[in-house]
């Protein structure tokens, strides 16, 4: 995509101060969107926007739990006041607890169901509410949800995880319809990643190795590398080129859907 594919555009980044989110947001504003880090980590949240201003984007941090209504109301306010306008969402914050069915806990589904699917849901209301006619923004805009390769795979260990990021999946599609429908002027999607390396992803892999399932990380790894067609696992910035381009012009036509970028491994 052009360093011009997203000038003039204003993005708000949830689980923006690091890893995937970090990624996206510094790629939004390489094409030329002005954007706001929002995250529960203060501190790095304003590190990954002071990296952003020193490349001579437009941006500033806000710190948001996407769980919290409230937190939201703020963080758009904060947006359109800081950025002079709101056009794109990337609802990326998310947590992942790895548990074999036969060990699951209560208090960890319902803290990934209020992270992954509440705080989507959460931000999308409030997106839809900014975004369309008569709003604080109001010139319609795009939204990127991020699902996961494990909302259409069965893998094994993060069941409770699946679910919610198919749940993700769904609502991105019933949002899309009713953002169409009612005329709001906002295209609504979601991506697939695959395994990457980050805090998250290496995380998971150590807690594939302490559920028995495999020998150590580097097997565990390999095992997904080996489930993968273009054999590796993904990186930060192939996640971060998708998300630029379904909110680009260039996706002007694409809404409802979701995008595998998961080296072929949801086949």
């Amino acid at each position: 995509m052009g360093e011009n594919t997203l000038a003039g555009r204003k993005a708000l980044v949830t689980g923006g101060a690091r890893g995937i989110g970090a990624a996206i947001a510094t790629a939004l504003a390489k094409a030329g969107a002005s954007v706001m880090i929002g995250d529960i980590l203060a501190d790095l949240g304003k590190q990954t926007a002071g990296r952003l201003a020193e490349t001579g984007a437009k941006t500033g941090f806000v710190e948001l739990n996407v769980t919290d209504d409230a937190q939201w109301e703020r963080a758009v306010a904060a947006t359109v006041a800081t950025l002079g306008g709101y056009d794109i969402l990337i609802n990326n914050a998310g947590i992942e607890i790895t548990s074999l069915v036969v060990d699951l806990k209560a208090e960890d589904l319902r803290r990934m169901c209020d992270v992954n699917i509440v705080g989507t849901g959460l931000g999308m209301k409030h997106a839809f509410r900014a975004m369309r006619p008569g709003g604080s923004a109001g010139t319609g805009g795009a939204i990127v949800n991020i699902a996961s390769v494990a909302a259409t795979i069965a893998f094994p260990a993060i069941a409770g995880y699946s679910g919610t990021k198919s749940a993700v999946d769904r609502m991105t599609r019933i949002a899309a319809v009713e953002a169409g429908k009612l005329g709001y002027g906002v295209r609504v999607n979601c991506l697939y990643p695959g395994l990457v390396p980050t805090d998250m992803g290496m995380q998971l892999a150590n807690d594939i190795v302490a559920a028995g399932l495999a020998p150590d990380a580097g097997a565990a790894v390999a095992s997904v590398v080996e489930q993968t067609p273009l054999g590796r696992l993904g990186e930060v910035g192939d996640m971060a080129d998708a998300a630029v381009f379904l909110c680009s012009h260039e996706a002007r036509f694409i809404t409802g859907a979701g995008l595998p970028v998961d080296g072929g491994m949801g086949t």
